[in-house]
């Protein structure tokens, strides 16, 4: 199955088989005060600044949030899209938990957008599948309802075949429904990351959608969380995770990737491999001590 993203000018394939898409987290004020502050005041040069670094290091894609409590959403999600815009041209996963800041941000995208995210509540489903059907876009389903996220694998599963079911009866192909498994802090269950490979593994043997997750959920409230985050990709990529929001900036979540494109064959002849490599030297950053 492939889900086809797309901005003005650049088109992203997220499929199994195709490499893994990262889609950069870093444009989103949520735990960034600095950002949040310069948002609010409507100075966008940061976000143009992790927009350009972002793609530079790697991503495919950008996550877009405007979340800053007590703002108004909509205008300032527009203001971010249009600031991303006009410094790079990769597609955009639009993400607002605030259905009019969706309505505002779509119609003035110039694209195929991933909307991030709706959930399995009736009413949630029914205010933005239309939504995400009139503007042709995407949409990221996420494995929990209104009674919260459950631990059973087998019952996220079965939520996810109602968003899947749901899009479709709202004229949205199954292909353009990403879904997320949920990833979850081992800190606080040492069990949530198997959970969340068991629930891959049913998505991907029973329903066979493109998945995604905040990858970088599963290390939060840990030590060297960029070593945890890199070691989780490529055990979630062989689970079917075909893209995730992540920090491309974080060397190890990037040669992470790049390193599981290659053993999962989706590198062929390494040739993005020794390219990050001659680019690397070339830059004068050391190698890998090996």
């Amino acid at each position: 199955m492939q889900t086809v993203l797309r901005s003005r000018s650049a088109e992203v394939v997220v499929s199994p088989e195709h490499p893994f898409v990262m889609i950069g987290e870093r444009i989103n004020p949520t735990g960034r005060k600095v950002l949040a502050a310069e948002m609010t005041a409507g100075r966008m040069d940061r976000v143009r600044a992790d927009a350009i670094a972002q793609v530079r290091s790697g991503a495919r894609m950008l996550d877009v949030n405007a979340g800053v409590p007590g703002v108004d959403e909509p205008a300032l999600l527009v203001a971010a899209i249009r600031a991303v815009t006009e410094v790079v041209d990769v597609p955009l996963c639009i993400d607002s938990s605030v259905v009019e800041a969706l309505e505002a941000a779509l119609p003035i995208y110039e694209g195929k957008a991933l909307v991030n995210s709706v959930t399995a509540e009736d009413e949630r489903l029914d205010r933005i599948l239309p939504l995400v059907r009139k503007h042709g876009a995407a949409v990221i389903g996420m494995a929990n309802d209104e009674t919260g996220i459950t631990m059973v694998p087998e019952e996220r599963l079965a939520i996810a075949r109602k968003i899947v079911e749901r899009a479709v009866f709202y004229g949205i192909p199954a292909e353009d429904v990403v879904i997320d498994p949920i990833a979850m802090t081992v800190a606080a269950d040492p069990q949530a990351g198997v959970i969340t490979l068991r629930t891959m593994e049913l998505i991907r043997d029973q329903l066979g959608n493109n998945m995604t997750c905040g990858a970088s959920n599963v290390s939060f409230g840990l030590p060297e969380r960029h070593l945890l985050n890199a070691a989780w990709l490529p055990v979630a990529m062989r689970a079917g995770l075909t893209c995730a929001i992540t920090n491309p900036l974080i060397e190890e979540v990037r040669q992470s990737v790049l390193a599981s494109n290659l053993l999962l064959g989706h590198d062929e002849y390494a040739t993005a491999w020794i390219a990050d490599y001659r680019e690397r030297q070339r830059r004068g950053q050391p190698a890998p001590v090996t």
